[in-house]
């Protein structure tokens, strides 16, 4: 039980890391989707995208050569952070994609009154842009962390399967599944499946309570 609660807490500093670096990624890519009249904007949500697209372990194999010993950041495979960053690459997708749904239900004629009465872009954002879309945007936070939680292709290829290093959850069931313990593999089973349904419930409820619920058709780029 004790490697259980390690795998479990170690689980929740990799997602938790994984947050901080895809959220102010996420929140800027949508922001400028959304504010923005740009040139190239179907690269950018092509690009944004992909790691939905891809294989999990196409995104660990590009990871690896970046962070193995022949790429330019030699050092950082195989590590906690290395499991952090591969979590936040394959949930930025589905950020970006609630956060756009957020902030296109936030009126900009809001956003131009308060600028007209002489708020700057930092404080417009503060306390309009960011307080009328944040039911949404938590959804976005609550969205990505279960599928941080959830990776396994692109972790075991990046960061291997190291207990109380790298070996999350997933990592942990495939673990007891090879090594035929059953029963510890069923015990994370229901650790994941709780996390993930109490997590999306609650994702669900604020996508209603929000008003969004409506448009999560539209979270594909491009509605």
């Amino acid at each position: 039980m004790s490697s259980d609660l390690t795998i479990v807490l170690l689980s929740l500093r990799v997602a938790t890391v994984a947050m901080l670096i895809a959220l102010p990624i996420g929140f800027g890519l949508s922001w400028m989707l959304v504010r923005k009249q740009i040139r190239g904007r179907f690269l950018i949500e092509a690009v944004v995208s992909l790691p939905l697209a891809l294989p999990p372990v196409v995104i660990g194999y590009g990871l690896l050569i970046l962070l193995g010993s022949r790429g330019p950041f030699d050092g950082l495979a195989f590590t906690t952070f290395a499991a952090s960053l591969a979590s936040a690459i394959v949930a930025l997708p589905l950020i970006v994609r609630t956060f756009v749904v957020a902030l296109e239900g936030v009126d900009p004629r809001l956003e131009l009154a308060a600028r007209s009465l002489g708020a700057g872009p930092w404080r417009v954002l503060m306390t309009v842009t960011i307080p009328l879309a944040y039911r949404g945007l938590l959804a976005g936070v609550l969205i990505g962390s279960v599928r941080a939680l959830s990776e396994f292709g692109a972790t075991i290829v990046v960061a291997g399967n190291i207990p109380g290093r790298t070996q999350t959850v997933p990592l942990g069931i495939f673990t007891r599944i090879q090594a035929g313990d059953d029963q510890a593999a069923i015990r994370l089973v229901v650790v994941s499946i709780t996390l993930a349904v109490a997590t999306l419930i609650v994702h669900d409820l604020l996508l209603r309570r929000g008003g969004l619920s409506g448009r999560r058709h539209r979270a594909g780029f491009g509605a």
